[in-house]
């Protein structure tokens, strides 16, 4: 039997090209580079999984292959060291660092430390690496990560050229996805992708990671509706049914439908959050500029565009006020299923035979 290798690792990036959603970071190294404009000390920042160690990897390779008559093929991995900062943060590992950093390379013009978590260096090793950082050897850069900028001494900063890296969208996660899924002959709807990309939050690793546990449940074949089953998340088609229900006021199938979400063990407090969501989408379809603001796939954007048309915008403010209310008051209520039903059965019940209900 075949060892699996996660896609997280299968597809981690060799180049800079490969890199999704960091254009304007890797673009900045590869610049920097070429003109041999590179300082010696940089600070990657930002969330978790988005490329900040991978990138970290193939800076620390390309600096070396930059030097004239040296190609792509040769390794200057002995040239590359990496320290965890989450389990090597005392005194006595940064002096052993700093003892390093004094030996110049014997292939190659530069040797490249790459601090991973640096943010988790105690105080006294902060301390002990600031007189390096300062003045390194002219063969050491140094090439630290942290996902929490904010816990590293103003001193470190300051002696950094800062890259901050962002979250990536799911559009990003969307093409990079159907891109693996091509090349492994998955078959895929455009939505599912999109919706592992929501899911995500902005890391490609966890957005790698939940593609392959999807297509371990659906069979290598990725549709909507069984990844929004297994990641346990209800897609727009549920919340629109549920508009429709409301603008027809019928109450007694909202309760039932509520009922039966509630039943796959979905909590009140993540449905309203959707709902709310859900109607603030539709408000924005009723104006052009501000259909922009949709993070959406074009599919999914079309049907709630075609539903917004069916609307009126004095329904969907007053729906808005209502649901937003409702979500804000949600954790003080004692029986939060009730809460949540008397909600729907307001929204249910707005301008009902043309009059205006109030909104408490």
């Amino acid at each position: 039997m075949e060892n699996f290798v996660v896609s997280a690792i299968k597809y981690r990036p060799q180049q800079f090209a490969d890199v999704v959603g960091q254009t304007a970071i890797t673009q900045t190294l590869e610049n920097a580079i070429a003109k041999n404009k590179l300082p010696q000390a940089l600070l990657f920042c930002g969330p978790r999984g988005v490329g900040k160690t991978t990138c970290a990897r193939i800076l620390a390779k390309k600096i070396n292959q930059s030097d004239a008559g040296q190609t792509e093929e040769q390794d200057f991995a002995f040239n590359i060291f990496e320290l965890d900062a989450a389990s090597n943060n005392s005194v006595d590992d940064i002096r052993n660092l700093n003892d390093q950093v004094r030996i110049p390379p014997q292939i190659g013009s530069y040797k490249v430390y790459i601090i991973d978590e640096v943010h988790m260096l105690s105080v006294s090793a902060f301390n002990a690496f600031l007189k390096t950082l300062e003045e390194p050897p002219k063969h050491a850069i140094f090439i630290l990560a942290t996902t929490e900028k904010n816990k590293i001494i103003p001193t470190i900063l300051s002696r950094c050229q800062i890259f901050d890296f962002k979250r990536i969208t799911p559009e990003d996660v969307q093409g990079y996805l159907s891109e693996i899924a091509d090349k492994n002959q998955i078959a895929y709807e455009e939505e599912a992708l999109y919706l592992i990309g929501q899911k995500a939050d902005g890391a490609m690793r966890d957005a790698l990671s939940i593609f392959d546990r999807m297509c371990s449940f659906c069979q290598n074949n990725l549709t909507l509706s069984a990844v929004a089953e297994n990641l346990n998340v209800l897609d727009h088609s549920t919340y629109i049914d549920f508009v429709q229900l409301c603008v027809a006021h019928s109450i007694p199938e909202i309760l039932l439908k509520y009922d039966a979400i509630v039943s796959r063990g979905f909590d009140g407090e993540d449905f309203l959050a959707g709902l709310t969501t859900h109607l603030r989408n539709l408000y924005l379809c009723k104006d052009p500029r501000t259909v922009a603001l949709l993070e959406m796939s074009e599919k999914t954007q079309s049907h709630i565009a075609q539903q917004s048309e069916t609307l009126s915008v004095e329904w969907l403010s007053d729906a808005l006020e209502l649901g937003t209310q409702c979500e804000l008051n949600f954790r003080n209520a004692q029986n939060k299923r009730l809460h949540v039903e008397l909600c729907l059965m307001q929204l249910a019940s707005l301008h009902f035979s043309g009059e205006k209900k109030k909104v408490s």
